[in-house]
């Protein structure tokens, strides 16, 4: 038989960590003999528990503590992490460790060092001295990658005890009050996440336009309280048939029902910008004078549309190299501190994989599945604020411009 002794310390018990961790013990053909366990006697505290964990055989364990390390779980003995090197370019040994998206920690010299770059569903490379999360496709033959389990630390930061302060919005159907609330409490977490000196960065959807919120969207722009923003290429294309028809997929906005041969009308948005050679330069020339992508090219704030298989046109400003658009998302990410996803599941997704855990989230969608798909793909720290996204924009727009 083989064993290890584990340990893990935090809110274990409210937040059901514990129940986990002795699920995939079982799970994975292991047992488990407690051997302390100190239980925080305030809501505060946190709690201490020290456990043996014993498998038939060294490959069973290994598993075993692979599936634990992510809940927090550490292996007692001292040991520093396994490095390994690559053997061609964007190919790791088997048993490579594969990150969450919480704060990691690898033991280097008996030293435990802060992970950099921090994301879900990537390997850790040694740069140097210094550890970093890369994609897969990023590994370069003869980096140094960190395998195996041993010598790596994660920091869980209690998603069910982060979201206590917004709790109240977590519920499936949202009443006209609760959502007030919930804006207050977006609106003070928008001014917190400024003073700081972070970013507030917005992933939209094309719903943005049918609601009516691009009106209040602007007035955020134009009021300093957007950094940039992540969408494809449907809300620019549907916002800038609005500036130039009044429609968005052929229907009026003013009066909610098609008009005549609308159809037409965002294919000859798209071919308008061709035209001019970019959003930019349309506004530029005149060609665009208003709507959401025209307050940000006047007012110099960024935007990354990233296409998909299904574009029309698409758009001159539209990056079709999905590898080169999650490039662009993922440098536009550094250093935000707040994500306000509105009404994109494709999209809020995408950036939730490439956000660490320790960034705030805010999902608003009159689908509350859209919150629940976010959190059941790792971006537990999601708030979700279940409402009409133009309604939403409105609010906010009111109070903080």
């Amino acid at each position: 038989m083989f064993h290890e002794t584990i340990t893990a310390k935090g809110h274990l018990i409210d937040t059901q960590i514990l129940d986990r961790v002795f699920d995939v013990i079982a799970e994975r053909g292991a047992t488990h003999e407690v051997l302390q366990f100190d239980i925080g006697k305030r809501s505060e505290d946190e709690s201490f528990v020290r456990m043996k964990v014993t498998a038939p055989d060294e490959e069973t364990l290994e598993r075993v503590i692979d599936g634990i390390v992510p809940y927090g779980c550490e292996v007692e003995a001292g040991r520093d992490a396994r490095w390994e090197l690559v053997p061609k370019d964007a190919c790791v040994p088997e048993d490579f460790y594969s990150t969450t998206n919480h704060q990691t920690q690898v033991r280097i010299d008996g030293h435990w060092v802060d992970v950099e770059k921090q994301r879900m569903d990537a390997v850790v490379v040694l740069d140097g001295e210094t550890p970093v999360c890369v994609k897969l496709r990023d590994v370069k033959k003869g980096a140094k990658v960190a395998c195996g389990a041993s010598g790596v630390r994660v920091m869980v930061d209690q998603p069910g005890r982060k979201k206590q302060t917004f709790a109240f919005m977590n519920n499936d159907i949202s009443s006209e009050r609760r959502v007030e609330t919930s804006i207050q409490r977006v609106i003070k977490l928008i001014r917190e996440v400024r003073e700081k000196g972070e970013r507030v960065v917005v992933v939209a959807g094309p719903v943005v336009v049918h609601t009516g919120g691009i009106e209040p969207f602007s007035r955020l722009v134009e009021g300093g309280w957007i950094d940039v923003l992540l969408s494809g290429n449907a809300i620019a294309v549907h916002d800038i048939e609005n500036c130039f028809f009044g429609t968005s997929l052929g229907v009026s906005l003013k009066k909610g029902f098609p008009v005549e041969e609308g159809h037409k009308n965002h294919m000859r948005a798209i071919n308008r910008i061709n035209h001019a050679g970019s959003i930019a330069k349309a506004v530029e020339q005149g060609v665009l004078t208003s709507g959401l992508m025209y307050t940000l090219v006047k007012n110099e704030v960024g935007f990354v549309l990233a296409g998909s298989i299904r574009d029309d046109g698409p758009l001159p400003d539209t990056e079709m190299d999905l590898v080169k658009a999650q490039e662009q998302y993922g440098q536009e990410l550094e250093g935000a501190g707040l994500v306000l996803m509105l009404s994109t599941m494709l999209h809020s997704i995408g950036v939730g994989n490439m956000l660490p855990s320790w960034v705030n989230v805010v999902c608003v969608d009159i689908n509350p599945a859209v919150v629940t798909k976010l959190s059941d793909r790792g971006s537990s720290q999601t708030v979700g604020i279940v409402t009409d996204v133009g309604l939403f924009l409105q609010r906010l727009a009111d109070e903080l411009c």
